[in-house]
């Protein structure tokens, strides 16, 4: 099979002045020729989120992660040393290692037998002297990049990779406000999703569809003045909470701000808040944004969290980071969700995983061992997350619709319009730039 796609698959996205439409080609999120595209050009070539430091932080603990037909074994070595190899035997090609672990000294394949230290190097070769002279160090595993960044472990398959602090661009420093190192990994989901993974990707990429499937959210929550920023390969933009959406009008009450952020995130305040209640007073000079930050600090300072350096505004601003490119990394004062579109057998699968971090008391708390879910979308409840995995199907399924051969995306969705141009450039479909956004 050749690098070339039809013709069809040549088409890019057409680009007008700042402020109109967008016109996105479809077939890229049907087309199985694009999918295959995707997966000789793009998942060998960028840093991708594979799991956290809290799965891997021990020696002898391990993590498989898997991307389409790709599968990296992640070690931390008996020398601290966290390290990434292609998870193939160099015998027969037999995939060594699964799932994940603990207590590991050598990394020995399952099938013949064929073992490695946690360093990569062959040690053993069962009934060598058929082998005719094999010489261990032309047999190591073979290395794939790895590296950690806000207690998060990615890798990258690309020999010529970037180092990773310059892949992720003005992100470190965009968020170094929030001491991310301080969090712990509480539990990771995964949920089979029937939509491409851009899909999911793009449902993360944008505010619009806050007053569509998410209306209870309006109360405590600006979805109209949300500021957005691009760099090259990544996008952010910046929510607040703790405020009506402008969609509401002027002198909204206080307790329909209090009652939204209680239907929605409650528990960020405590179990106490899990249902309604009345809305507590707001003292002179403050307003029920500060009440809600207030009432954050409190509950985490039960738990041994102290929350007092930041600032209202901080504890309720939502910096939502799009990582091309399947990526986002949601900032929170106390919190940090990670949400990942990852590509499944075919075009129209996927898989969401979710992980949940909290805050620990400070960068050298112990590490804690992820709860790991697997979450059917049938059984995914009914909060925010549920209404986005609820949409996911039924946006593929009407992408499959005759008389549609275009997404028409609005300015305000320039996040998913930089993913979408580079995937032009790192499938090599006619590269294009895109100006930063301030």
């Amino acid at each position: 099979m050749t690098d070339v796609l039809p013709d069809a698959t040549g088409e890019t996205i057409e680009w007008n002045e700042p402020g109109s439409a967008v016109r996105v080609p479809v077939y890229r999120y049907l087309a199985a020729e694009f999918a295959a595209l995707e997966e000789r050009r793009l998942w060998p070539r960028v840093w991708q989120i594979a799991c956290t430091v809290d799965h891997v932080a021990e020696p002898g603990d391990y993590y498989e992660y898997r991307a389409g037909p790709y599968s990296v074994l992640i070690v931390r070595g008996d020398d601290g040393e966290l390290r990434a190899f292609q998870n193939v035997c160099r015998h027969r090609g037999n995939s060594i290692c699964q799932g994940s672990g603990e207590g590991l000294t050598q990394i020995q394949c399952p099938w013949h037998r064929w073992t490695w230290n946690l360093q990569g190097e062959l040690r053993e070769v069962p009934s060598r002297r058929w082998f005719g002279g094999v010489v261990n160090a032309d047999f190591p595993l073979f290395p794939v990049h790895v590296a950690e960044w806000a207690r998060i472990v990615w890798v990258n398959h690309d020999p010529d990779a970037a180092p990773l602090l310059d892949y992720l661009e003005g992100i470190p420093a965009d968020a170094a406000w929030a001491d991310l190192d301080e969090f712990r990994c509480a539990a990771v989901t995964r949920t089979p999703v029937e939509c491409n993974w851009k899909v999911i990707a793009d449902g993360f990429g944008e505010t619009y569809h806050v007053q569509g499937i998410h209306p209870e959210m309006l109360g405590s929550m600006d979805d109209v003045n949300t500021r957005q920023r691009l760099w090259r390969h990544h996008g952010v933009s910046y929510q607040q909470y703790g405020v009506p959406s402008p969609r509401l009008g002027r002198d909204v009450p206080d307790q329909v701000v209090w009652d939204s952020f209680v239907d929605t995130q409650g528990g960020r305040m405590g179990p106490a808040y899990a249902t309604r209640c009345p809305a507590p007073p707001v003292p002179d000079g403050q307003t029920m944004l500060d009440v809600i930050a207030q009432k954050i600090r409190e509950h985490h300072a039960t738990l041994g969290t102290d929350l007092a350096r930041f600032t209202s505004e901080q504890m309720l601003m939502l910096a939502q980071y799009n990582v091309f490119p399947n990526s986002t990394v949601l900032v929170w004062g106390e919190m940090l969700n990670v949400l990942l579109g990852r590509p499944g057998p075919t075009p129209d699968q996927s898989e969401l995983v979710t992980y949940t971090f909290y805050r620990a008391p400070s960068a050298h708390a112990p590490r804690t061992r992820p709860v790991e879910v697997g979450l059917p979308a049938d059984a995914a409840g009914t909060g925010v997350i549920a209404q986005d995995i609820g949409v996911l199907r039924t946006a593929q399924r009407g992408l499959h619709q005759p008389g549609l051969t275009h997404l028409t995306l609005s300015s305000e969705e320039c996040r998913i319009l930089n993913m979408q141009r580079n995937l032009e450039r790192y499938l090599g479909i006619e590269p294009s730039e895109l100006e930063p956004l301030v």
